[in-house]
């Protein structure tokens, strides 16, 4: 395969996602969390690996880019930035604590979880089953009247089964899902931007 073959391939898959892509969902996605701006909930954000930069970057942009003069601001917080904090969970609870552990200091009633994950949470590697800090954290929050929402790939995993939300990317290969959640994260946080300047506090 030249260069050029391969670079028109990988647009012409791309592509692919964004036709079959479930757009309603992504609508049932911007209006959960602008329900939760609404009420003035937290947002907390997670994923292992490459996911663990897109929950990163949508934290940052929930708090920063959304901002509308006047208007009260999102509430938002990842999960996986505070390296000591992260390895002490990891060191002293586990792996599988990671998430669930921060939660159990900051969660409250009607918060939303969102995840990453490529595979969705299914699927095992040489550590064990794949990513079951995001599913124990999933748990936590539904179990406590929070809002699950979920980022896979693949044929959505655990992940949509755990979730109240989930944008599945249809597709089969890690680069194309991770690039694709980037795509879905800038789409939610401009138009929740739209949304929140276009909003009139009801009387």
């Amino acid at each position: 395969m030249t260069e050029m073959e391969f670079i028109n391939k990988y647009f012409d898959e791309i592509k692919e996602i964004t036709d079959s892509i479930d757009r309603s969902e992504v609508d049932r996605i911007i209006e959960a969390l602008f329900k939760a701006w609404k009420n003035g909930s937290k947002i907390f954000t997670m994923g292992n690996g490459g996911s663990a930069s897109t929950a990163t970057h949508f934290a940052a942009d929930l708090s920063k880019t959304t901002m509308s003069k006047g208007k009260k601001r999102f509430k938002a917080i990842c999960l996986n930035d505070n390296i000591p904090l992260m390895s002490a969970w990891i060191n002293d609870e586990g792996w599988s604590n990671l998430y669930s552990g921060q939660l159990e200091n900051l969660f409250e009633k009607g918060d939303v979880l969102m995840g990453f994950s490529v595979h969705g949470g299914s699927g095992k590697g040489n550590a064990g089953e794949w990513s079951q800090n995001l599913s124990k954290a999933y748990q936590y929050v539904n179990d406590r009247a929070g809002i699950s929402i979920g980022f896979a790939g693949f044929d959505g995993g655990a992940m949509k089964e755990l979730c109240h939300y989930c944008s599945i990317t249809p597709f089969e290969a890690t680069p194309h899902v991770e690039a694709y959640h980037v795509v879905l994260q800038h789409l939610i946080v401009f138009r929740l931007k739209e949304k929140i300047a276009e909003y009139q506090d009801e009387e």
